[in-house]
């Protein structure tokens, strides 16, 4: 089941999830409003390689916004740290992002049990639009689990604090 809003602020007061400068105003009916941090990562390469680290480029959003062009990948960051060891968090875009187009993730959106950190976005258009560091653009809501957590997450993304590119390298390391 979906914690309903008021569930998430009594979860949130007690500790059994933590929302890094929670505000009442962001929180919705059944999910908390998530903001856009002020960087990007964009890969400079043409073809990606998932053997292999793939080189990217950092852009700042400045205050007067910055445009995202189709058919780039750009990865963003919310600006709000994240954590939660007895519910499922899943990130959603806003209708009102999707309303101009943005996509939010390919195919990152669920979080498992334990994960800290900042959501790593993975940001698409389908025509060019204008986005702000700060902006409300997804949502973050949260799952009750059925049965006991015997593993919590513990992979390569936990504790993110900053943009993360692609470590799908590292599932290759030590395999023939």
């Amino acid at each position: 089941m979906i914690l309903s809003g008021n569930e998430i602020k009594i979860q949130q007061e007690a500790g059994m999830i933590f929302i890094e400068d929670f505000d009442d105003a962001r929180l919705g009916p059944n999910s908390y409003n998530l903001r856009l941090g002020n960087k990007l990562l964009t890969y400079t390469n043409m073809i990606l390689d998932a053997k292999r680290s793939n080189d990217v480029e950092e852009l700042t959003i400045p205050p007067d916004g910055i445009v995202l062009a189709p058919g780039h990948l750009y990865l963003g960051e919310t600006m709000e740290y994240t954590k939660t060891d007895g519910f499922v968090p899943l990130v959603e875009g806003r209708s009102s992002s999707g309303r101009l187009g943005i996509n939010i993730h390919a195919t990152a959106g669920f979080g498992d049990v334990g994960f800290c950190g900042r959501w790593t976005l993975e940001l698409s258009c389908v025509q060019p639009v204008k986005i702000y560091a700060g902006m409300e653009i997804c949502q973050i809501y949260y799952n009750t689990i059925c049965g006991k957590v015997t593993k919590k997450y513990t992979g390569k993304y936990q504790g993110s604090d900053g943009v993360r590119a692609s470590k799908m390298w590292q599932d290759f390391e030590g395999k023939k």
